[in-house]
């Protein structure tokens, strides 16, 4: 797939006139899939640098003998991929998004580590309780699944998932959301970034060039949508989570909601907006994208069954592991509508061949033991513990403050008074050691919204949230006392 060129040149600029790729024409996979793969692996094996110019698409059809129009299409979706950037005057080259090294960025990855270590303590969403991964009950599953592999277990798996696991977390998902699917509807995906940049891609090849997005959100995923082909439009939420009115009133025929805890308010969507919100979807024909990422930190009793319970003709159900167990792990899940989730796969066929089996079994394993449930049960009753020592002191150390919401979760919504400087109680918080975001670095485009701060304590424990948060009210009553 690459030539002898490549080794030791990198970032030369006579890749610029001449790039090593081959097709096979007897492949089942598209021209245009394979010249999109092919780039994608030198970039991602280091061969290819950020900045490199790589040949014009009239250029590198003529080398490798294709019509130019599928030079076109693969450039083009490595360009949403975040692979390649074109400027006028310079050509086409390597992006730097699209490295795959550590300095690599994704839209979707938690705060600037970095920044993080500087800090005294780090409030911002975005993370995961890691310091809890059951590592022993995890190992035991690991070994057990080794131990048991056979031929079928060390070969490839299907790019959809192994059948047991499909099987397994579509009973789970039913038991524990309600959610109404079968072993065929549901993929196992990369973590929860792939499955949108898959429903992304097949609502794109549909005609869509919109989707929908809670205001506010999670500016990540914004971004991600955006490089993906599609543009983000805000749809404002209130205390009952997505304003379903104000999104009949737009033009979009796709959304992505996280109803069970809006993020990163808190609010929870009641049923009469999630009846409307299926109405609303059969009505312009179009989809909604559940994104379920804490709902198992949400207290039972407060809890509704998934949104696609309702609609599992109109809903694609989305969930991972990362939050529950680590991002490392790579593990997510798509439950789709039957007539879409053939689409989803068949773009899925042309990206990858599926996760790894092993970590999928284990996985399966790690459900079936019931250790997923005593783990999430676990750090359900840590999570409330911090969260009432973040009522507690938002009560005594930011009088006028509100924390909305239900009671669950992985981050609090601090409402502040109207006439209070968000960004200057930011700025001081992060003065005395203590990174915290403002409600405008979540916004899209509502400015109505009163300020506030986000409060994440996925990885602070009981005694620092209460110290940071006496830090940010003794600057919160300072910036309260000002004219």
């Amino acid at each position: 797939m690459r030539g002898p060129d490549h080794f030791g040149h990198r970032g030369e600029d006579h890749l610029s006139r001449q790039l090593e790729l081959t097709v096979n024409r007897e492949s089942r996979l598209p021209l245009a899939v394979q010249v999109r793969n092919s780039v994608r692996e030198l970039v991602e094996n280091g061969t290819l640098w950020p900045g490199t110019r790589i040949p014009s698409s009239r250029q590198l059809a003529l080398d490798i003998g294709v019509s130019r129009s599928v030079v076109v299409e693969a450039y083009e979706q490595l360009s949403a991929e975040g692979y390649l950037e074109t400027r006028r005057g310079s050509g086409t080259t390597i992006s730097a998004r699209g490295q795959s090294d550590e300095g690599a960025v994704s839209t979707l990855a938690p705060p600037d580590p970095e920044l993080a270590l500087k800090a005294r303590w780090d409030l911002r969403t975005g993370t995961s309780n890691v310091m809890d991964f059951p590592r022993q009950e995890w190992i035991r599953c690991v070994t057990a699944v080794v131990n048991d592999a056979g031929r079928q277990e060390l070969g490839y798996s299907a790019p959809a998932g192994v059948p047991l696991t499909r099987r397994v977390l579509v009973g789970y998902l039913g038991r524990v959301r309600g959610v109404r699917s079968r072993p065929q509807d549901l993929m196992v995906t990369a973590g929860f970034a792939q499955g949108l940049a898959l429903t992304c891609k097949v609502l794109l090849d549909r005609g869509h060039t919109t989707l929908g997005v809670e205001d506010p959100g999670h500016p990540g995923e914004r971004e991600f949508i955006t490089s993906s082909g599609l543009r983000p439009v805000g749809i404002p939420v209130d205390e009952d989570g997505l304003r379903v009115d104000l999104l009949e009133e737009s033009d979009v025929r796709a959304v992505l909601v996280t109803p069970a805890n809006q993020f990163p308010t808190g609010a929870r969507l009641g049923q009469e907006r999630r009846e409307r919100l299926i109405a609303w979807a059969h009505k312009v024909d179009g989809y909604i994208v559940e994104d379920d990422f804490d709902s198992a930190f949400v207290h039972p009793g407060d809890q509704l069954p998934a949104l696609q319970s309702l609609a599992p003709d109109r809903v694609v159900y989305a969930g991972s592991a990362s939050k529950t167990l680590a991002p490392a792990l790579r593990l997510g899940w798509l439950a789709a509508p039957s007539e879409l989730m053939a689409s989803i796969e068949h773009v899925r066929a042309g990206w990858d061949i599926g996760c790894s089996g092993l970590e999928q079994l284990a996985f399966t394993r790690f459900i079936d033991t019931g250790a997923l449930d005593r783990h999430q049960r676990k750090l359900r009753a840590e999570f409330h513990r911090r969260r009432q020592v973040i009522r507690r002191q938002t009560e005594a150390c930011l009088p006028g403050a509100r924390l909305t919401g239900i009671d669950g979760g992985l981050q609090a919504y601090l409402q502040l008074p109207p006439h209070l400087d968000e960004p200057a109680l930011v700025r001081a918080a992060r003065d005395q050691s203590v990174l915290v975001r403002g409600s405008r670095f979540y916004t899209l485009t509502d400015a109505s919204r009163p300020p506030a701060l986000v409060i994440s304590y996925a990885t602070v424990d009981c005694a620092g949230l209460a110290k940071s948060l006496q830090v940010i009210g003794s600057a919160y009553r300072q910036l309260a006392e000002m004219p």
